[in-house]
């Protein structure tokens, strides 16, 4: 049994999607079924129940990833004392939704700057993945909204990001510089993240619509990035609502018009497991709170956020 065989089970485990898996692991879809092929045989029991459009766990595979999480984890921080112990340059995982949003880039940047012989390593996952990270040890810092956080999970809010919404540069809406309604967007197909990525993302988008008075009509297909759904959204086949801190990254044909009548904030946090004890940890969490303070960044904390 190898390493990568339980990290290939875990990915698969927790995307219960082939393809989306080899994504995520960098490589192709039939060397990660191989992978998991052997593993079974190894192991003599079957870990999935999988057909033409189908994946889940059996029962084995249930009780397997438990352990196999755990034994991931352990590796993990054997090869952090390994290399502390060789001297070798202090590093940390810090968890990204999206690299389109500019905040976690921003502080780590910041934390470069003042710790430069910090290895930093940026892992983009959803929140739900981080939550299990941070839990694991298998990441140290993380960023999202913490409104679902597990009890195992510490969080400090640090910026209330103005939410709006993307619009094709030829959309009526485009020409609203004040901002658009809420009220506004009632029937217009709104195009929702990948919930299984990001449910708190998709669950603030439907609670600030039905606090206008409607439910949203949405868009039958979902993206897994800011530049994809931008995509979209320059085609005129739907709406997106977003913070503000993904518009410098945003593409050709689409335009960003903050949402009022209410306007809304949406609350970044920064995860991090409780109980860690990690001065690197504390070093971003220090660096975090400088800058939001110099930036702003809770200014509207008087606004709601819900």
């Amino acid at each position: 049994m190898e390493l990568r065989q339980l990290r290939y089970f875990v990915t698969l485990a927790e995307e219960l999607h082939f393809g989306r898996a080899a994504a995520r692991e960098h490589i192709v879809q039939s060397a990660l079924s191989q992978q998991l092929q052997r593993l079974e045989r190894e192991l003599g029991v079957r870990l999935l129940e999988r057909s033409t459009h189908h994946v889940a766990l059996t029962a084995a595979g249930a009780a397997f990833l438990v352990e196999a999480r755990q034994i991931l984890a352990q590796a993990d921080r054997a090869a952090i004392v390994a290399r502390g112990a060789a001297g070798a340059a202090p590093a940390v995982r810090a968890g990204i939704v999206d690299s389109s949003y500019d905040s976690m880039p921003r502080i780590l940047h910041e934390v470069q700057l003042k710790y430069p012989e910090l290895d930093i390593h940026q892992i983009e996952v959803g929140v739900p993945e981080q939550y299990r990270r941070l839990t694991e040890g298998r990441l140290d810092i993380g960023m999202g909204r913490a409104a679902q956080a597990p009890p195992e999970v510490d969080s400090h809010l640090f910026r209330l990001d103005p939410f709006g919404v993307l619009v094709a540069e030829d959309h009526p809406f485009a020409d609203l510089d004040d901002g658009v309604p809420v009220a506004a967007l009632d029937g217009e197909p709104l195009l929702l993240a990948e919930d299984t990525k990001a449910p708190e993302f998709n669950q603030f988008t439907v609670e600030m619509c039905r606090a206008a008075g409607f439910s949203p009509t949405v868009y039958g297909g979902t993206v897994e990035s800011v530049r994809a759904a931008a995509g979209l959204v320059a085609r005129r086949r739907c709406l997106y609502c977003v913070p503000s801190s993904c518009v410098s990254a945003l593409p050709g044909g689409a335009v960003w018009r903050r949402l009022r009548e209410p306007a809304s904030a949406y609350p970044w946090s920064l995860l991090w497991r409780r109980g860690e004890e990690s001065p690197h940890v504390w070093a971003i969490l220090t660096c975090a709170q400088a800058l939001s303070e110099r930036l702003g960044w809770l200014r509207m904390a008087g606004e709601a956020a819900h």
